[in-house]
């Protein structure tokens, strides 16, 4: 995780780039991260950076979390998150922002997804259910058998069952920022982020798609560039 942030998921807009062509994107407070502590393989035994995210009152920390803050002159935060390996060189105290990233790069979004409830199987994993008809009586939207007459009997541990749907920590990899507003410390990424309106999330550097990845050249157009240096 060489670069990341915390945030907070604000909504969704849409923006126009210099060709008149709209993209829907999500809108992400990214900062300020104040810089609490910064390990290292000799004194931790692993290089990290733990940055810390909105502003909180002293008496809503727990005395330890409190003392680990003043150890290191930190202000009280709501959210700690540590980035093993952060690739770009700080200290504690210093402060961080919508920066770290730049208009065309690609992130992940680490959030936790809208709570459903208790939901049935139709719903939470997309079953069909029975018939409506044809003599079907009080099967529409059950599952059906989930044991086995025979051997072994019982019900099969991971059987997909009605239950609790959603509130699960989700990422959603490689998605593109489409603009950067330092002034605000805004993050426009285009595409969806997990969580609601409000909800805390990670923004890291994309793991398949880092800076300065650039996609495969087609075998097509690079046929077609061979075929021209042979004419030339």
């Amino acid at each position: 995780m060489p670069l990341g942030l915390l945030g907070k998921k604000l909504g969704h807009t849409r923006v126009y780039d210099a060709k008149g062509v709209v993209t829907a994107v999500t809108v992400v407070l990214a900062g300020p991260n104040r810089v609490l502590q910064c390990k290292t393989t000799e004194s931790d035994g692993y290089n990290a950076v733990q940055l810390g995210f909105d502003e909180q009152k002293e008496h809503r920390l727990t005395k330890p979390l409190l003392g680990h803050l003043k150890k290191f002159n930190g202000a009280p935060v709501k959210r700690i998150r540590e980035f093993r390996n952060f690739s770009q060189a700080v200290k504690p105290g210093d402060t961080v922002g919508a920066t770290l990233f730049a208009p065309g790069d690609f992130v992940d979004a680490i959030g936790i997804t809208k709570g459903r409830g208790f939901e049935g199987v139709v719903k939470r994993h997309r079953f069909a259910g029975g018939d409506s008809t044809h003599g079907a009586k009080g099967w529409h939207r059950r599952s059906g058998a989930i044991g086995q007459r025979l051997f072994p009997g019982t019900v099969m541990r991971g059987m997909r069952m009605p239950g609790h749907m959603g509130q699960v920590r989700r990422t959603t990899q490689n998605l593109q920022v489409i603009q950067v507003r330092e002034a605000e410390n805004l993050l426009l990424i285009k595409g969806s982020i997990p969580g609601a309106e409000g909800d805390y999330v990670i923004i890291r550097e994309s793991k398949k798609r880092p800076k300065g990845w650039k996609p495969p050249e087609s075998k097509v157009l690079a046929g077609r560039k061979a075929d021209a240096a042979k004419k030339k």
